[in-house]
């Protein structure tokens, strides 16, 4: 299946966002100095979003469906990396949410710089920093809650789309008033300052140093804080202070656009592809170090935790990279292409769209043909199949959701 290049009049993106935007010209198209070519779109970006939103669209539940039928030893492994654990620790599952603001700051030296070489005046692109983060924040809302559904007093408020949209923004208003030791040192900096604040600051009734669910500073501020319910009653994920290591996530993708970028060319493509994975490699072994110290864990979005999945973050990179934008191999990921350019709205969707309704009406016939254990797995394909040729629809249409 071939890849169609990008279109340029209503339906290009700018991976400097949390999610693809609509732009012309598209500004994803980052230029990188190669012996085989002079320039190629790094298409890595598009497909790494796309395989981390497919574990949330449906992946995750396939996986789910397949080991229950099959018991096989292999998807139980597999099965098990795909649940959040419930506090410290880590599973690949609780790399998906910081790896998608990983990747929005890959792009954001692009897009910004982009804007800024074109003369637009740095306070509209300020505002429009914070406008997309305000609207994401919004939007974080509204999934959690409806339209007018839920009592104010019973809203949950902090959201994944909200994270993002938090993180994204004052990291971008950073990586818009520094230079590359700037946005170095408040990545290790707002680290540094979250470890101390959560170690020695004291909770009432707790003391100071408490990484319990019901002890953490986290907790506490977020519970005094934040009107409306939290997830975890005394506790959400998603909440107002981890935003602070948040933003040092979404700081590490700027990083690292910075590395990628046709400005730096001290390196060719195959190099800088080694490059992110012995140093993703290096940060995993920083975060496993700083562990047992500050634990990893993805509820308090730790700082040992933005290092580790920091680390798995790059290497995932460095995979894509090589193989797609150095080695030229684009054909494969068409899958997951399709699906890393429309994610807020398939992520959006199924709040306003019954897709279960619509693969039982097209595919529950079938379905129902074959031994009823064996149901789920066809059901949870179906359902995936339906969303993926929904996007694929609006792929070949051109149209993309724009924030």
């Amino acid at each position: 299946m071939p890849l169609p290049e990008p279109p340029k009049a209503t339906a290009g993106y700018e991976t400097g966002t949390p999610f693809p935007a609509v732009t012309d010209p598209p500004i994803t198209e980052l230029q990188i100095v190669s012996p085989i070519k002079k320039s190629t779109r790094l298409h890595s970006l598009d497909a790494l979003r796309g395989f981390d939103m497919f574990w949330i669209m449906g992946g995750a539940g396939l996986i789910h469906a397949l080991t229950d039928y099959f018991d096989w030893g292999f998807l139980h492994a597999i099965n098990d990396q795909l649940h959040h654990v419930d506090w410290n620790g880590f599973t690949f599952y609780d790399m998906i949410f910081p790896l998608f603001l990983f990747i929005a700051g890959v792009a954001m030296p692009f897009s910004l710089t982009n804007r800024l070489e074109r003369g637009e005046e740095k306070k509209k692109i300020t505002r429009h920093v914070i406008q997309r983060g305000l609207i994401l924040v919004l939007l974080g809302i509204i999934y959690n809650n409806g339209f007018f559904q839920t009592t104010f007093a019973e809203m949950r408020l902090p959201s994944v789309l909200g994270r993002i949209g938090l993180a994204y923004m004052f990291a971008g208003l950073i990586v818009l008033n520094t230079k590359l030791l700037g946005q170095a040192l408040s990545f290790v900096g707002l680290l540094l300052a979250y470890w101390a604040m959560l170690k020695w600051i004291p909770v009432p009734g707790h003391g100071a140093g408490s990484l319990t669910l019901e002890g953490s500073l986290v907790g506490y501020i977020d519970s005094h804080l934040i009107p409306g319910r939290l997830y975890k009653g005394v506790h959400d994920p998603e909440g107002l202070l981890a935003t602070i290591p948040a933003i040092s996530t979404a700081l590490l993708g700027a990083l690292t656009g910075l590395f990628l970028s046709p400005k730096s060319r001290q390196l060719q493509p195959w190099m800088k592809a080694v490059c992110l994975a012995l140093v993703g490699t290096a940060l995993l072994w920083l975060g496993k170090f700083w562990d047992p110290y500050f634990p990893i864990n993805k509820n308090l979005w730790s700082s040992s935790f933005v290092i580790y999945v920091g680390g798995w973050s790059l290497i995932f990179l460095s995979v894509f990279y090589f193989i797609i934008d150095v080695l030229g191999f684009k054909k494969w990921a068409v899958f997951f292409t399709v699906i890393g350019l429309n994610p807020i709205l398939i992520y959006m969707a199924p709040k306003f769209i019954n897709f279960d309704y619509t693969a039982n009406a097209v595919f529950g016939g079938f379905a129902d043909s074959f031994a009823g254990a064996f149901t789920p797995v066809l059901m949870v394909t179906a359902v995936l199949a339906v969303k993926w040729l929904l996007l694929y629809f609006l792929y070949r249409k051109k149209v993309f959701l724009k924030i």
